[in-house]
């Protein structure tokens, strides 16, 4: 399954590096792939949207 969350606050490879960290780390995540220039993520896997969700906020962004 994939699943595409919108993340403002990204700003370079750094925040890139740190949101994909954050969304490696939710039990059921395969891969997960952000894009600073699109302010999103893209996540495979069997995770449930609002972890991610919560993942993200973790981190310090905001996801939606």
């Amino acid at each position: 399954m994939k699943t595409v969350l919108q993340v403002e606050g990204m700003m370079c490879a750094h925040c890139k590096a740190h949101v994909e960290q954050a969304l490696r780390k939710v039990p059921g995540v395969e891969t997960a792939e952000a894009n600073v220039e699109e302010k999103s993520a893209l996540v495979t896997g069997t995770a449930d949207r609002a972890a991610l969700i919560a993942a993200v906020r973790e981190a310090g962004y905001e996801a939606k």
